[in-house]
């Protein structure tokens, strides 16, 4: 089972007996059975048969609405979970409960310790001597444990994600590719588009898990509440950026798989975002990456990317509900 991406500007997105067919120009372009989908991202524009959304609903399959560039719309997907404990349990804990502390102390530990992985095999396959950063991101992750304070946790995030953003540049190999900030709203250079559309593509999923768990995806604790953000989907795809996202934009680039020909730029607003074949290339990659596997550190066998959304959202949930006494951030070395 997989995503499906549209790409086509004004497909129509039909069904046929038990299979999802896309046509665009009044051809064929995607025939698929229902039954291999977990999940449809539509980039542009598209027209979604009724019969289509009523097999989504009755299958528990997402649909979720970016721009051209990626930036993220809207979803339609099936209505909220039967499972209200879980969601009482996730509302219970809300603000600076012991529990929420917990949980951010998880989210921060992940994402960083992850960070640190990747720059510590970096240095170990190169000659790059990231020692600075990486004692920078370590004196960011080393407080954590004893941290009983979200805003303050916050603050270590952030610390340690300058430390590991200070030196991104520095893992690009490819000379046509500069990497100096984090900039999105829109993204005004190659890198960083990369990095927000794989984030855009990562959030769907993420919230797609959360959903078949039954949480509220707009709760969440690391993340303040905002108005139509997906808090506890950024809290959970934390631990996520760099292992699925972050190595993926950096192979694409280092194996000069995307070149610069690959982006456009909007002459006004100065936004960086890919061609259509660019898409294309990198929807590929994301799709092998999310299908990849390896073992995970606590269930002791081998799970892929994609598997690994939901037995996180499932960790998540048990430790909400008491079942067990930690929630265990996905840590990879």
């Amino acid at each position: 089972m997989g995503t499906v991406y549209i790409l086509e500007n004004d497909a129509f997105i039909g069904k046929t007996d038990e299979r999802l067919t896309v046509k665009a120009e009044k051809k064929t372009i995607l025939d698929i059975p229902l039954i291999k989908i977990d999940g449809i991202v539509v980039l542009g524009r598209a027209t979604v048969s009724p019969f289509v959304l009523d097999e989504l609903l009755k299958n528990d399959i997402a649909l979720t609405f970016l721009t051209e560039t990626g930036r993220y719309i809207g979803r339609f997907e099936p209505e909220m979970k039967k499972n209200l404990f879980v969601r009482k349990a996730q509302w219970q804990a809300m603000g600076e409960s012991p529990q929420a502390i917990h949980l951010v102390r998880g989210f921060v530990r992940g994402k960083l310790k992850n960070y640190r992985q990747i720059l510590l095999r970096a240095q170990r396959e190169s000659s790059l001597d990231l020692s600075r950063d990486i004692t920078r991101l370590e004196q960011a992750i080393a407080p954590i444990e004893r941290t009983n304070k979200i805003d303050s946790l916050r603050g270590l995030e952030g610390a340690g994600s300058a430390a590991y953003f200070g030196c991104f540049n520095e893992l690009i190999k490819a000379s046509e590719f500069e990497f100096s900030a984090r900039n999105r709203r829109p993204p005004t250079d190659f890198v960083n588009s990369l990095l927000s559309f794989g984030y855009s593509l990562l959030r769907h999923d993420v919230q797609s898990a959360l959903n078949i768990v039954g949480f509220d995806p707009y709760l969440g604790y690391l993340h303040v509440e905002r108005y139509g953000r997906a808090s506890l989907a950024l809290d959970l795809m934390e631990e996520f950026r760099p292992l699925v996202v972050d190595a993926m934009v950096l192979s694409l680039i280092n194996k000069r798989s995307l070149i610069p020909s690959d982006f456009i730029t909007e002459p006004l607003s100065g936004a960086v975002s890919l061609t259509k074949e660019g898409r294309r290339t990198f929807l590929k990659a994301y799709q092998q990456k999310k299908q990849s596997s390896f073992k995970h550190p606590v269930m002791g066998r081998k799970y892929t990317y994609q598997e690994t959304f939901e037995v996180q959202a499932r960790f998540l949930g048990k430790y909400l509900m008491g079942e067990i006494d930690q929630y265990p951030p996905l840590v990879l070395k």
